[in-house]
């Protein structure tokens, strides 16, 4: 496959020869289930979109049966910057329904498979996007991430995936899952073109109340050779699996071959991350998702009045996951509830945020695992309680509102890929790609 850089400089002739072989070869990788369909606006290089991002006229429903027939009246800001630039919207990637997993294996057109692993999930939500470029059959593709539903599955399947800053990348068109954690991100194969692409979709937009009205770019700067202070976490690392560990210690030698200084700093246990994302993350889900009622827009199921259509549309049109989350949200925004948890996860996340900035006073980014071991098999995490705890090292980056960037470290003996995420502060993107650079280089990661 060709890389994003490589795609820029082709001429028109050659891209729609290209795009042709493109639907070829994701024709004869059905099985893979990355694609759900393969629209295509415009005649620039090909990108895959991910289900939950608005393109105009194109069917768009978040992986759920409760939008089925629904049609995007508009393009979102995203996809706006996209065509500007040259890029082409190809095909929609599967997700989990809403954004609400970590597996792809609850979405409504069913699950998708590991590229390097036909029995295991692909991670997600992003998992259609990260499946799709890892095996070869997109160029680059758009994810969204709220609790590493971009960083995860980019390691699961062996590729690049970058969650900016909260605000530096449009919302307007994301469906929203927690409207203060999502952010769209780059999901690529390789470092430089999740530069490319980031400095592409980023930016200012007035259409967006949280957006950071900052447009500043990283590529022109980009900068592998800077030495840079990294803090690794060991402490931190203890509770991932073999696998982890030996990438973490692949990737702190090489940081240090490339010249970069490495520290020992701390982190307190992520069971309190765990706990204040998904009262904050489910609180706001469930506020978002009373306008699917079946009567403004989507699939309805009709009853005997208007109450009675609401509930069988809500009932038939959501599944498993999703209701549970709707359900863990009104309870925490419940009257008697209320002050018990959101309020307490609320005080949790300023501590997050700040245990964060401490670190950053003298360090330029953090080193991490992305998450606790490889790619799981189907079923693994069929438990909900197993699925929430393989976001324990991601979900931070989400409360703190901080720029990170998946990378491939290493494979394990059955040839799965072992990913680790670098973290940086607030709206130091550059700082992110020149030491994720730097890294790539000394890792050379062969796919």
């Amino acid at each position: 496959m060709i890389t994003l850089k490589e795609a820029l400089t082709l001429s028109k002739d050659e891209l729609n020869n290209f795009k042709e072989e493109l639907k070829t070869k994701i024709e004869t990788n059905q099985d893979l289930n990355a694609y759900i369909d393969l629209n295509s606006v415009g005649e620039g290089v090909p990108i895959a979109i991910k289900d939950n991002i608005q393109v105009k006229d194109w069917s768009v429903t978040s992986g759920s049966s409760i939008l089925q027939g629904y049609i995007a009246p508009y393009n979102a800001t995203v996809i706006e910057k996209m065509l500007q630039a040259g890029l082409s919207p190809f095909g929609r990637t599967n997700m989990d329904e809403f954004a609400m997993g970590s597996t792809t294996e609850s979405s409504f057109y069913g699950k998708t498979q590991n590229p390097h692993a036909s029995d295991r999930v692909p991670g997600g939500s992003s998992g259609g996007s990260a499946a799709a470029v890892g095996a070869g059959v997109a160029i680059a593709a758009l994810g969204s991430d709220t609790g590493g539903s971009i960083r995860q599955p980019a390691a699961f399947c062996g590729i690049v995936g970058m969650k900016p800053t909260y605000g530096r990348v449009s919302r307007y068109g994301l469906g929203a899952y927690a409207s203060s954690l999502d952010q769209i991100g780059p999901m690529t194969q390789n470092v430089e073109d999740a530069a490319i692409l980031y400095d592409i979709i980023s930016g200012s937009d007035d259409k967006d109340s949280t957006n950071a009205q900052k447009d500043d770019k990283v590529v022109p700067n980009l900068d592998p050779s800077r030495k840079l202070t990294i803090a690794v976490l060991p402490k931190y690392v203890q509770n991932a699996s073999e696998d982890v560990k030996k990438a973490y210690e692949k990737a702190m030698q090489a940081l240090k071959a490339a010249g970069h200084t490495i520290v020992e700093r701390e982190l307190m246990d992520a069971k309190f991350d765990i706990s204040a994302y998904y009262i904050t993350a489910t609180a706001e889900a469930t506020t978002n998702l009373a306008r699917y009622d079946g009567i403004r827009y989507g699939n309805r199921v009709e009853g005997k009045n208007l109450e009675e259509t609401f509930i069988n549309t809500r009932s038939e049109g959501f599944g498993d996951e999703v209701k549970r989350r709707i359900l863990l949200g009104n309870f925490v925004l419940s009257s008697g509830y209320y002050e018990a948890y959101y309020v307490k996860a609320q005080k949790t996340r300023h501590i997050i945020k700040d245990e964060y900035a401490k670190i950053f006073e003298n360090v330029d980014l953090i080193l991490s695992p992305i998450a606790p071991g490889v790619a799981p098999k189907f079923g693994e995490l069929s438990n909900p309680m197993d699925m929430y705890l393989s976001d324990i090292y991601s979900i931070s980056v989400n409360l703190a509102g901080l720029p990170a960037l998946s990378l491939p470290i290493d494979k394990n003996e059955q040839g799965l890929p072992v990913g680790l995420q670098l973290i940086a502060s607030a709206y130091d993107e550059q700082t992110l790609f020149d030491g994720a650079l730097s890294l790539e280089r000394e890792i050379n990661y062969t796919k």
